[in-house]
């Protein structure tokens, strides 16, 4: 049986852009053809749904029926992306290892993918202590979303030092800051960051959207999609079954 791989995309402090960063997760894996579907567990309204309808669906994380719906059908697609809502990111942690998810993973029967998105708070940061015991055996990557163009500490190299050198072998990637006019307008028009660069409307038809903002999304996400290829995304998420059990975290930081 090909091997599952879930990607979570979350944190515990909100407002830092999880769902942007899940967005263009979705776009990449479409542009690679690889199945995939995900979850919104900004119950019960949902917003990654209202973005890519035909791929997800709207979830509760805290509920076991939910958790069902998700963990007990992960051979329907290649990849399951999880968009963690704000404040549940530790707590579904704690919940897979409680129903032997991550055991699964450790055994090398699934492929766990962990996009921890980074506030610039002090709180934010302790976070990942706090996901540190349940992240071992996946691909944990911290992601410092530039989307506010929100400064991360650097300023303040001791501060800077201490959280993110207990992390080895970490890697800094640089995204830039989407332009925010082009980031309204494709919030207004509610499709997907690809289609708004094909011009196409939410049920494919031909739309009208400005060629300079489609240029500038297009630009933006071609350096998204450039340092994903870099960290080699589409190989992690191959879905050859793993002949030994996990061989600890990589630990990397994206910047987007």
């Amino acid at each position: 049986m090909a091997k599952p791989t879930v990607v979570v995309v979350g944190a515990d402090k909100g407002g830092v852009g999880k769902t942007t960063v899940a967005r263009t997760l979705l776009d990449y894996f479409t542009a690679h053809h690889v199945p995939t579907r995900a979850f919104d567990s900004e119950s019960p309204k949902g917003t990654l749904k209202r973005f890519h309808p035909d791929v997800s669906e709207v979830v509760d994380v805290t509920s076991v029926s939910d958790q069902m719906r998700i963990f007990d059908t992960l051979s329907e697609a290649s990849v399951s992306v999880i968009d963690v809502r704000a404040g549940l990111l530790s707590p579904t942690l704690r919940a897979l290892r409680d129903v032997g998810f991550l055991d699964s993973v450790k055994k090398g029967q699934i492929t766990f993918v962990v996009f921890h998105i980074l506030g610039s708070s002090i709180a934010s940061l302790n976070e990942i202590e706090d996901t540190a015991p349940f992240t071992g055996d996946a691909e944990y990557f911290l992601v410092k979303n530039f989307i506010n163009n929100t400064s991360f500490f650097e300023w303040d190299q001791a501060t800077h030092s201490s959280y993110f050198k207990k992390q080895k072998g970490s890697v800094e990637i640089t995204i830039p800051k989407l332009n925010e006019m082009a980031f309204e307008q494709v919030e207004l028009a509610s499709v997907p960051f690809l289609t708004f660069v094909a011009n196409k409307g939410p049920k494919g038809e031909a739309a009208n959207y400005s060629f300079v903002l489609r240029g500038y999304v297009r630009h933006w996400l071609g350096n998204v999609w450039a340092e994903y290829d870099r960290i080699k995304l589409n190989d992690l998420v191959a879905t050859t079954p793993a002949a030994s059990g996990g061989s600890g975290a990589r630990v990397q930081i994206v910047r987007s």
